[in-house]
């Protein structure tokens, strides 16, 4: 019989339900026994009747749960983002492997110190950007590293989806740079909602299963429409080590979702994806079409195959090295472009009630959309409330080096 894994689940709220409701509702390994929930603020939790119900241990504090003699072969961490690092460094300690969330953390110090607690403990830290776990980015990524689409030219990605006020205020970190302590945080679409599409430019050009591509250097434009600490709006432009462009625009400041659209431009070939819950499809020169199959369909194959890794001791798809990429390319980001630009007060409109107020610019949108065909920068379109970013070598960044 296979050996049976104690899960335990930290943050019981927001992305840690998608992993409850797998355990619970969808099991695809039947030998796991969920051991513990920990949340500060169990009562966000949906299901908490439930887990009580079935006598499940509950847990304030993530200290608390190993003091208390608590043990899990896998942690699986929803915690904020400023946690990461602490939650993955306590549970490598007490033996426990883990599933971090994306981002891995706020900083490129924090990856480095997450890579070296891996390695110090010896267990496997995986983060979750799922999409680098499903059959259709491993099938294209193989392509890729076959060369059956030929050379990479240039990787864009666009991703426009509204965030009202509900969103901001759904807990104490939405929105912000830093928390109360004075931790980074560094939260915004490209480091929160739409990070795995950042990400998975990087990873599928990486030349081994759980590799990513590195950044060269970074160059971007922050804006903001909202109230808020951080921007919401995001234009950047990287250059790999290989000197492959990968271009990126993200806002959550327009009406209506759009995306993922994704543009993966080949010497043979060009990869796209339209939208959540569509094909990723290649379409080659010599007009053959070939269909990957749905990424989003696969959410939480993540944490099966992390629940298998532990058993088999076989290599995770996303490790912190592979997510590193993303977190240098945020820091690199806010070096950049410094003090964030906030749009002229004409150009932004407002609806809602309140408490869901969502704040957005029907130019913004536009003005992104242009330099999404036309594969620029808002400054570069002569846009007059834009501000170009410089460009930032990431060769041998190793420390962020703060705004």
């Amino acid at each position: 019989m296979a050996k049976n894994i104690s899960i335990a689940v930290v943050a019981l709220g927001g992305y840690g339900m998608v992993y409850l409701q797998g355990l619970l509702d969808e099991p695809q390994d039947e030998n796991f026994t969920l051991v513990a929930g920990i949340d500060p603020y169990p009562e966000h939790c949906d299901r908490l009747d439930e887990l009580k119900k079935m006598n499940i241990a509950l847990y304030a504090d993530f200290d608390a749960f190993y003091q208390q003699g608590g043990q899990a072969d896998l942690v699986i961490l929803s915690s904020p983002i400023q946690l990461h690092l602490d939650h993955t460094r306590i549970a490598l300690e007490h033996g426990s492997h883990v599933l971090c969330e994306k981002p891995l953390g706020a900083t490129v110090d924090e990856a480095d110190n997450m890579i070296a607690a891996r390695d110090q403990f010896g267990r496997f830290v995986a983060i979750g950007y799922q999409w680098s776990f499903t059959d259709p980015i491993q099938d294209l990524k193989r392509d890729i590293q076959q060369g059956v689409l030929g050379a990479p030219v240039r990787l864009k990605t666009m991703a426009f989806w509204p965030r009202d006020e509900s969103y901001y205020n759904r807990n104490s970190w939405a929105g912000k740079l830093k928390d109360k302590s004075g931790r980074w945080i560094l939260d915004s679409p490209v480091n929160n909602a739409v990070a795995h599409y950042l990400h998975n430019m990087f990873f599928v050009l990486g030349d081994q299963f759980s590799s990513s591509a590195q950044p060269k250097s970074v160059e971007g434009e922050l804006y903001r429409a909202k109230p808020i600490e951080s921007y919401d709006t995001a234009a950047l432009r990287v250059m790999t080590e290989n000197d492959i462009e990968l271009l990126f625009y993200a806002t959550h400041s327009n009406e209506e979702m759009i995306g993922p659209v994704i543009t993966y431009e080949f010497e043979k070939a060009t990869v796209t994806f339209t939208g959540l819950h569509s094909d990723l499809k290649v379409e080659f020169k010599d007009g053959r079409e070939k269909s990957y199959g749905k990424p989003d369909e696969q959410q939480i194959k993540k944490m099966w195959d992390c629940i298998r890794a532990v058993r088999t001791g076989e290599p995770v798809a996303c490790t912190p090295e592979a997510a590193k990429s993303q977190t240098v390319t945020i820091n690199a980001l806010h070096e950049s472009f410094g003090e964030i630009v906030d749009l002229p007060e004409a150009l932004i409109k407002t609806k809602g009630k309140e408490g869901e107020v969502l704040y957005y610019s029907p130019e913004l949108e536009s003005v992104l959309r242009q330099c999404h065909d036309e594969n620029k920068l808002p400054s570069e379109l002569g846009v007059n409330w834009s501000k170009a970013g410089k460009r930032v070598n990431v060769s041998d960044y190793d420390s962020f080096k703060g705004i």
